[in-house]
């Protein structure tokens, strides 16, 4: 398959998935009993709803599109280092979720919250990418991400679920 058709295989993907979050949000929602109009907080929560969906349904489109870069050894070193960075802002977002911050914090701390709540899923990212990477450290290196989100992961279910309290 030419390089254009296989761009073309991936975006019809991530369009797919955009289609198929909508549809699953939008039969999530009506089958809830929620008034249409609950303010901010329900707004906020569908918004996470739906950007959950489509980070899920986004990673077929996304392991496929990385399928297509197996021959370039390169590009998967640069990848995994960027992972792991990406992966080492989670223990720190983590940490910034204790007391309240200062009022010029607060754009700071909702970014904290996004990247905890969405560990699970770049925890499972990762790991589709390190089965799919066909370098051995580079494999290694995702596998270390995705160790990391994962505890990030297990930090915030700790937190939020069995504490009921983020830790001072």
């Amino acid at each position: 398959m030419r390089p254009r058709g296989r761009t073309g295989l991936v975006l019809a993907g991530y369009v797919a998935a955009f289609i198929l979050a909508v549809i699953g949000f939008l039969i999530l929602r009506v089958d809830s009993s929620l008034p249409d109009n609950q303010g901010g907080m329900a707004a906020f929560g569908d918004f996470l709803l739906f950007c959950g969906l489509w980070s899920i349904l986004s990673l077929a489109p996304t392991a496929l599109w990385l399928v297509f870069l197996r021959p370039y050894p390169r590009f998967w070193r640069v990848f995994a280092v960027a992972c792991v960075l990406l992966a080492a802002t989670g223990p720190i977002a983590a940490l910034m979720m204790g007391p309240a911050l200062a009022p010029a914090w607060v754009l700071l701390h909702l970014l904290a919250l996004l990247k905890v709540l969405g560990a699970p899923v770049l925890a499972f990212g990762f790991l589709v990418c390190a089965a799919i990477a066909p370098v051995r450290r580079a494999r290694l290196t995702l596998l270390g991400a995705a160790t990391v989100e994962a505890v990030t992961a297990a930090y915030a279910f700790i937190c939020l679920f069995i504490l009921q309290r983020w830790p001072v």
